[in-house]
């Protein structure tokens, strides 16, 4: 499933964060942008702001100011409610620590999305668990795989669907180089083929050259020597 041409994934300009009125600012960035189907590397040490950066893209966080435009959206535009829906609908998450439902097996892990979002098309999760190498998983409790396999079912609940941005948030902290080198020739294979932008964070910089473009986060936010990540 390839996704019609659309405007540039993630438009930021002017933006800035912090947790509170007399806080410091986490995240000062002048301009970043990710146009649609581009995979990009961020990368930065623990406390430069990763995290939250991810945060104010996915909606969860609300910019103090400038303009966070994702997939022709302007999350600002939004109220919480109307974020929470079309981030959902819209953006695929791998999260660090997976985040993954304990008493649901593997297949009800993977549908979540398509059962929460109607955009989100169920039909190819075959597709998506074979290509992942868990089909003979789907029946079985997610407590009962290893880290590897829950980090495939993480992926595969994000991509299910086809969302058009796919989000990931140090998910290979957990692997051997081995997974970890198998795992991210799946992830950008399904991103590819599913025509989405792909934004993977992470602080291991020898991961860099497979993406199409690298950015360090330090060098992008002026806020970066703040130590909260």
């Amino acid at each position: 499933m390839s996704h019609p041409t659309l405007p540039s994934s993630i438009t930021l300009e002017g933006v800035e964060f912090a947790y509170g009125p007399k806080l410091p600012t986490i995240i000062d960035i002048p301009s970043f942008e990710l146009g649609a189907g581009e995979s990009c590397f961020l990368y930065g040490p623990s406390g430069c702001g990763k995290t939250t950066l991810l945060g104010l893209i996915a909606g969860v966080l609300q910019a103090r100011r400038g303009r966070v435009q994702v997939l022709g959206q302007e999350l600002s535009a939004l109220s919480g409610a109307k974020r929470d829906a079309w981030r959902g609908s819209n953006i695929g998450y791998i999260f660090q620590m997976f985040n993954l439902i304990p008493y649901l097996n593997v297949r009800d892990n993977i549908l979540l999305p398509t059962r929460l979002h109607s955009s989100r098309k169920a039909d190819e999760l075959g597709r998506i668990a074979a290509s992942l190498g868990i089909e003979e998983l789907l029946d079985r409790g997610v407590l009962e795989l290893s880290v590897g396999q829950q980090q495939r079912v993480a992926a595969a609940r994000a991509l299910i669907g086809a969302p058009p941005l796919v989000i990931a948030d140090e998910p290979t902290s957990a692997l051997d180089t081995a997974h970890r080198e198998r795992f991210l020739e799946l992830l950008l294979g399904q991103c590819k083929e599913a025509g989405a932008a792909l934004l993977f964070v992470s602080h291991d910089q020898s991961l860099a050259p497979i993406f199409h473009k690298q950015l360090s986060l330090p060098e992008l936010n002026r806020a970066a020597k703040v130590e909260v990540a």
